[in-house]
């Protein structure tokens, strides 16, 4: 490991380390903060730990809560990604899809995810179909939006050696366009990523029966705030673990990546 990473890594080290000695200092030593309002750093571990077996108070261990939201989570991510990266290649690529599509995705692209909560309920109940669909409108806007943007961008001259050397256009989109967009392309299902869990945990707030946004929920209305505190660094670590997965694929599939 070089220098530079060793630096990056005691750097990120440091600030937890930092955060939760402020914390620590602000609950047990000052008590500025009352524990029932914020409990202390060793509360949260505890009912941390003690939530793997522990179904009080909201019927479900942590396993079981984290596992339900990521299925949710993941089933509309990977249908945003399935559906909005194609997309948004065959609308900056082909001028008839482009007007075909753009009038409808400009009027559904301002809306929030968490606005299609209520329709999809109403629509698919509060099972997983209802959740899966607010996280695909929520993540597919920017697979569109990067996928579009990278194709968009593709430089002049590349096109013009592959037509040179009588590529087709479909080889040029293949062999050119495509592979120049892809860092563009993985910044956008990056994006959706954070997008899909903000819509999840809204989600399961408003409607579920299991869940990590629904256990924040049932912690939040008998005031046990340190189970709060609990869903919400299993959502933070999820989010990590996804993070660096994707970090991983995007070394594989983007040259030049460092």
């Amino acid at each position: 490991m070089d220098k530079r990473k060793i630096i990056s890594a005691g750097l990120a080290i440091l600030s937890i380390v930092l955060f939760i000695f402020i914390w620590y200092l602000c609950t047990d030593v000052l008590e500025l903060v009352p524990a029932r309002t914020l409990p202390s750093p060793e509360k949260v571990l505890d009912s941390f730990i003690k939530k793997f077996h522990d179904k009080n108070p909201d019927g479900g261990t942590l396993i079981e809560h984290t596992l339900a939201s990521l299925q949710v989570a993941l089933t509309g991510y990977l249908w945003a990604i399935i559906i909005g990266v194609p997309l948004g290649i065959f609308m900056a690529w082909n001028r008839n899809v482009d007007k075909f599509v753009r009038p409808l995705f400009d009027l559904l692209k301002p809306i929030p995810g968490v606005a299609w909560i209520p329709l999809m309920i109403v629509i698919f109940g509060i099972g997983i179909k209802s959740k899966a669909a607010v996280v695909f409108c929520s993540a597919v806007v920017p697979c569109i939006l990067n996928s579009y943007t990278g194709i968009k961008q593709s430089k002049e001259v590349h096109m013009w050696v592959a037509r040179t050397f009588g590529a087709t256009r479909l080889q040029m989109l293949w062999t050119v366009a495509i592979p120049t967009a892809l860092p563009h392309i993985m910044t956008g299902i990056r994006v959706a990523l954070s997008s899909a869990w903000v819509a999840i945990v809204a989600a399961e707030l408003l409607g579920s029966t299991k869940g990590l946004g629904f256990m924040i929920q049932q912690s939040r209305g008998i005031y046990r705030t340190d189970i709060i505190i609990v869903g919400m660094l299993a959502i933070g670590i999820c989010g990590i673990i996804l993070s660096i997965i994707l970090s991983f694929i995007e070394h594989l599939v983007v040259k030049g990546r460092k």
